[in-house]
């Protein structure tokens, strides 16, 4: 995979399109969600074939360290725990664009939901304890117009317990780093160790594979298709096969798509991918961030980590 990242026709915003060129991950170009999204299901959008990724470095444009993802992610975490202080702070726009885009961003629109049913916000504080790890592709691999990378941390989960997370961050030139996706880890999982090149960055995944990964599970919860139509089957005792019969029976919406697929090789030769599954703008009613493995030589999906939000 290019730099491990099928990356959104565009970065989902409700200020409009900040467009990363590269595979589309999905590709609806995205207004404004609604603050009251419908209820009712919203037919899946089919994602076209990606076009080649243009991921050569630009010479204008510094390469991304390891130092500079630790601290874009220390203002991001200070600038979240700010925000989420301030009183119906998921109203403005430009508050939720601001810190999120794709799954995330969707995940800061559903606070309104939850405020119009007289539920909590569902957002809680951020405080990193313990080292954290952050992964980076090449320079080279990263997109044209933009940088990313994934982060390791251990923070306290919705349920207030302690608990290995997984995100990655997005930006476009001239703007901080924002959260695209984040999960916990699955108690009595952990997150691989990755391959890593000579210089210590991450090496890639497969295109094809990514897609297929992505394609699965957004078959499996809009139960359109016979398992295994993508050449991949989720794992007997993943998260989603536990979910699903009770999710389903309630307010469920369709995936339309899924957000950026970020990931990297593993030391042992398998796939690791992280990405949001998200309704369609108009009908926003629920994100789930799955952090997936796929062993060297098999066809099983491993769920190390999921979250849903609704």
């Amino acid at each position: 995979m290019r730099g491990s990242l099928l990356i959104a026709a565009c970065a989902v915003s409700l200020a409009g399109c900040g467009a990363i060129p590269g595979p589309p991950g999905w590709p609806v170009s995205v207004a404004a969600p609604s603050p009251s999204p419908s209820r009712s299901p919203s037919p899946a959008v089919t994602s076209p074939s990606p076009a080649p990724s243009a991921t050569t470095a630009t010479p204008t444009r510094a390469a991304l360290t390891a130092p500079q993802a630790r601290q874009a992610m220390r203002e991001w975490v200070s600038r979240y725990n700010a925000t989420i202080k301030k009183r119906k702070w998921w109203r403005k726009n430009s508050t939720l664009d601001a810190l999120f885009v794709e799954g995330a961003l969707h995940e800061g629109v559903l606070e309104r939901n939850h405020e119009g049913f007289g539920w909590k916000p569902g957002h809680k504080p951020i405080n990193p304890t313990g080292t954290a790890a952050f992964y980076l592709p090449r320079p080279e691999r990263q997109p044209r117009i933009g940088d990313w990378f994934i982060a390791r941390a251990t923070y306290k989960d919705a349920k207030g317990h302690a608990r290995p997370h997984v995100l990655a961050f997005l930006r476009t030139p001239g703007q901080p780093f924002r959260l695209a996706v984040a999960t916990p880890i699955h108690w009595g999982q952990r997150l691989p160790e990755p391959r890593l090149d000579a210089d210590g960055y991450i090496t890639d995944t497969d295109d094809a594979m990514a897609r297929a990964v992505a394609k699965e599970y957004q078959n499996f919860w809009n139960n359109e298709k016979k398992e295994g139509a993508s050449g991949y089957r989720l794992a007997k005792d993943s998260y989603s096969r536990k979910a699903f019969p009770a999710v389903y029976k309630g307010l469920y919406v369709s995936f339309a798509g899924h957000g950026s697929i970020f990931g990297f090789r593993t030391a042992d030769g398998g796939s690791f991918f992280l990405f949001a599954m998200i309704n369609d703008p108009k009908s926003v009613n629920q994100v789930l961030s799955e952090a997936l493995l796929v062993p060297k030589g098999s066809r099983t999906i491993q769920e190390l980590g999921a979250n849903w939000f609704s």
